[in-house]
């Protein structure tokens, strides 16, 4: 499985700059969807809110099964299937069928988000340094977190929701092409009797991972209107948060191979935690978007810890189905958080929020010192092997 004693090889980069190229797609449709529904179709504020969600119901729903589905059949099936999906996705959003075609094309793209990081997750993984499973990962989510952040900026610069929906379209095909090429060999336990539909091994590690989660709206959502007296610095702050979990997680992000994933979370989630608490007394702004920094610098930590301790803990034959569960947990405590976020600033204000958030955070480093701690179980050998 993977590539013993190898370091990053062109299989592995191909696997990243591939989901780099599907996520691209998905960051591009978001600033230009809401116009393209209200202005362009003519539907009301209620039918854009579903719209919306509908693509995070899906794919939280999608990933119980998108990581059996990749532990049956392999990673670059899922993987392939998942930019598929993508690419489909965008073919329906130009189809003349106006919000129906949105609807279906939204359904189509939570699915295809699934798969693509269920077969990404665990390939780059097996394709890396098993002894640097948490940089494998960081270098994933680098490519990840990069077409997320750089696709607004290309979809804002096409302007049209036609025009974003063709590079959902277009941007997987090369991808699709390139990881068709790559060989794949792996393993897979072939289990007798009742399998948990849910790793019990990730279920602690998600709930954590959530609760860290949390903080996001806060930055995404209110950190513009929170800091507006503050020389207006809001977008500037959020993209210094921005920044440094990209650079963070580039650089600093194969910590955990070689510290406890406790030791690296206790320490990630301290610095979120003074961040969060300082930006929530709104100081000047040079200040704000000093503890957005932080706030970004600490939150690059806890998925490599996290994650690399659930691999440690999990057998090979659920490997993506732990990641799809830890990464479901992150998807429904995001919005939690939303709906926690605005009610928390309707009722108290704007600086709540930042306490709100800083008190998720306590408790995830209090759980995560139960949970981080439990001894690992040796993973099991796998009994057989498919090549394709």
């Amino acid at each position: 499985m993977g590539s013993t004693g190898r370091r990053f090889g062109a299989a592995f980069w191909v696997v990243v700059i591939s989901a780099f190229l599907g996520f691209l797609g998905v960051g591009a449709v978001v600033p230009v969807l809401a116009p393209h529904v209200r202005n362009d179709l003519h539907q009301s504020d209620f039918v854009l809110g579903l719209i919306i969600g509908v693509f995070s119901f899906t794919a939280l729903a999608s990933r119980f099964l998108s990581g059996p589905i990749t532990d049956r059949y392999g990673r670059k099936y899922s993987f392939m299937a998942g930019l598929a999906l993508c690419a489909l996705s965008g073919a329906m959003y130009l189809l003349p069928m106006g919000v129906g075609g949105i609807f279906g094309g939204r359904v189509l793209h939570g699915i295809g988000e699934a798969f693509l990081f269920a077969g990404a997750g665990t390939w780059v993984v097996e394709l890396g340094d098993p002894t640097r499973r948490a940089r494998s990962l960081t270098f994933l989510s680098t490519g990840i977190w990069g077409g997320i952040s750089i696709g607004p900026v290309v979809g804002q610069f096409l302007g049209t929701f036609d025009r974003a929906a063709w590079l959902l379209l277009l941007s997987p095909i090369p991808a699709i092409a390139a990881v068709s090429m790559l060989p794949e060999t792996y393993s897979f336990r072939a289990v007798h009797g009742k399998r948990a539909w849910i790793p019990r091994e990730a279920v602690g590690p998600g709930i954590i991972l959530g609760l860290v989660n949390m903080h996001h709206p806060a930055l995404a959502g209110f950190v513009v209107l929170h800091l507006a007296d503050r020389a207006n610095s809001g977008g500037t702050a959020f993209s210094a948060y921005a920044a440094m979990v990209l650079l963070s997680r580039f650089f600093l992000g194969g910590l955990p191979d070689r510290m406890s994933s406790r030791t690296i979370f206790r320490s990630g989630s301290s610095v979120m935690l003074v961040g969060l608490l300082v930006l929530a007394l709104k100081p000047p702004a040079a200040i704000a978007i000093l503890a957005a920094a932080m706030i970004g610098f600490g939150f690059s930590f806890p998925w490599p810890s996290v994650a690399a301790f659930v691999l440690q803990r999990i057998d090979d034959s659920r490997r993506a189905s732990g990641m799809g569960v830890l990464t479901a947990f992150a998807d429904l405590f995001l919005g939690l958080g939303s709906l926690l976020a605005g009610a928390v600033a309707s009722r108290f204000g704007y600086p709540w929020i930042y306490v709100t958030s800083a008190v998720m955070v306590v408790a995830a480093m209090a759980l995560a010192e139960r949970v981080l701690a439990e001894p690992l179980p040796l993973a099991g050998t796998p009994e057989t092997v498919v090549q394709r």
